[in-house]
Order: C-alpha cells, then structure tokens, then sequence
C-alpha cells in the first residue's frame, strides 16, 4: 500500500482515487487516515469459504481414492 504525505495527497488526490488503489496519508511520517474504495471489502473480512459452492462436489470417497497404491508405495501390500 502506498504512504503519501499530507501535501503530497493534497497535490495528487484526483490522480491517487483515480489509481484505484487504497493508500495511506501520513503527517511527519506517521500514518494518519487510509483512504479505500466505499465497495472495497473491510481488511480481514473477505470471506473465501465456500466460494465455489454448488460449483464442484467431493465424491464420497474421496478419502479412501488411491488407498491401494499408497498402501503399495508405503510396503504395505494388504
């Protein structure tokens, strides 16, 4: 994220929204406000669980798929 000084981000604010980008306003090298998009999720709450729901499905034996040869490559010849 980009840090911009407060006469900087006075002097670019038009060119710094029109980025896109979320960056940050400091005074004497501190941070004092970032600036983001309104539609940009919250810091920490994008949620990517589940996102493919509905998309692909998990055969019902997927933890048993490929036992045989596992069991073969690990000496176990049951």
């Amino acid at each position: 994220m980009e840090t911009v000084n407060m006469h900087e981000a006075k002097t670019r604010l038009s060119q710094l929204v029109a980025k896109g980008e979320p960056f940050v306003i400091a005074k004497a090298g501190r941070p004092v406000a970032r600036v983001t998009a309104i539609d940009a999720p919250e810091t920490g709450k994008t949620r990517r669980l589940g996102f493919m729901k509905g998309y692909i499905s998990v055969p019902d034996d997927f933890d048993r798929m490929g036992e045989a040869e596992i069991a073969t490559l690990f000496g176990n010849d049951s």
